[in-house]
């Protein structure tokens, strides 16, 4: 086991396999934390009309398939789809990283927002009233709320980057697993087993859970938090 991820480490199309996880993974993620956190964030503050509406469809999105959702976007981006004939930059094609960034950032959407909500949800509610007798603005006090919930805010970050860096249903939809192109470690993991590759699969398992616990050791980092807690 040890000499074939030692193998596949030292193999060149296993980098660029990597390299196309992170990126696709991490601009998803990226667009899923823009959007997310100020949604979340207005779902726990905020008291309007559909409220409650909003909040049952953000935890029904939390767990919704993500192969659902890959084919979703599947029949958006295809030729007879609505989005399929534009031709337009903002618009990726299916089988291509764009398709599957577009997959990936639905999918962690509803549970950056989801826990977000939940974290700022958490917050003595006497921290707003304070904050806000001091003369702050609705902005300032969404800042402070989202301060003193860091740690939960940083928890929906995580979630949303293992939702999507362990996904291969969506991924496989809409990205196609073509080799140099659109492969990611999920979909090169389904090929091996497939394939009988067992031990491949593992060392592929293994890389993928040794980035997953990289990438939640810097985000926690961010925390201030000591590992010793």
């Amino acid at each position: 086991m040890l000499d074939l991820l030692k193998s596949a480490l030292g193999n060149s199309d296993l980098a660029e396999i990597v390299w196309l996880s992170l990126r696709v993974s991490g601009i998803a993620l990226v667009f899923a934390t823009v959007v997310g956190i100020p949604i979340g964030s207005a779902l726990g503050l905020g008291r309007f009309v559909g409220r409650r509406l909003l909040v049952a469809l953000m935890y029904t999105g939390m767990g919704f398939p993500p192969v659902v959702i890959g084919l979703f976007v599947y029949l958006l981006l295809s030729r007879s789809g609505p989005l399929g004939g534009l031709n337009s930059p903002l618009v990726p094609n299916l089988f291509t990283p764009g398709a599957m960034v577009l997959a990936q950032s639905i999918i962690a959407f509803p549970l950056v927002a989801g826990f977000t909500m939940a974290a700022v949800m958490g917050v003595d509610a006497g921290l707003r009233q304070q904050v806000r007798s001091l003369g702050a603005t609705d902005w300032q006090t969404t800042v402070t709320v989202l301060l003193e919930a860091k740690v939960g805010v940083i928890v929906a970050v995580i979630a949303g980057f293992g939702g999507i860096i362990s996904e291969v249903g969506a991924v496989m939809l809409v990205g196609g697993n073509i080799e140099g192109r659109t492969r990611v470690l999920t979909t090169a993991i389904v090929l091996e087993t497939r394939q009988g590759n067992f031990e491949m699969a593992l060392a592929l398992g293994a890389i993928l859970l040794a980035i997953t616990f990289v990438v939640n050791v810097l985000m926690l980092r961010l925390q201030g938090k000591a590992f010793t807690e």
